[in-house]
């Protein structure tokens, strides 16, 4: 993450809380300019590599910050599947409204058809990461892997609700097979 990206992540800090401060409910488009960023999605990616010895060279650092195509696919996974499975809650504690809030109230629909809408959204972006995959492209296949294991493990934690936020036995059985009984 470099200065600018780092500016760009407090500006879009200050706009949720500038929102949320007013009770503003902005556009979805607003709101997802500003949530893809707030989110930290890339800024783990990015955060991922670190470690990865020579293969994570200044030119793979350099595409991030270009915000790849497959990044921003998994940004929007996570974000999406996120705001589908906790917007009530995050509500009840008074949290920025999420995405769900700000599409319903754009566009007058019931939350169902914005779950309908966010899916198809996800699914697209699952396209995306794996149309990235296929096809040549400016960094070793490990980063890409990465990038994708980063979405499977958002897909997991909010498949069957917010595993993040209420750890349960699901949750705790994946980390289990992961780290204390591992498969062989």
């Amino acid at each position: 993450m470099n200065v600018v990206q780092l500016k760009n992540q407090v500006r879009a800090y200050l706009a949720e809380a500038k929102w949320s401060h007013e009770g503003r409910i902005p556009t979805i488009e607003q709101y997802m300019l500003v949530a893809l960023v707030t989110s930290g999605s890339c800024m783990l990616a990015t955060w991922s590599f670190i470690g990865m010895g020579e293969i994570m060279t200044k030119e793979a650092f350099d595409w991030v910050i270009d915000d790849p195509k497959i990044i921003t696919a998994s940004t929007i996974i996570s974000k999406l599947m996120d705001d589908i499975t906790t917007h009530k809650f995050e509500q009840k504690r008074g949290h920025v409204a999420s995405g769900v809030e700000c599409y319903v109230k754009q566009y007058g629909v019931l939350e169902e058809k914005v779950y309908s809408g966010f899916h198809g959204q996800v699914e697209k972006a699952w396209l995306d990461i794996n149309q990235e995959c296929l096809k040549p492209t400016a960094v070793p296949m490990p980063i890409l892997t990465r990038v994708v294991n980063l979405s499977r493990v958002m897909d997991v934690i909010y498949k069957e609700g917010d595993g993040y936020t209420h750890v349960g036995k699901m949750m705790k059985d994946n980390i289990a097979s992961l780290f204390i009984d591992p498969l062989l």
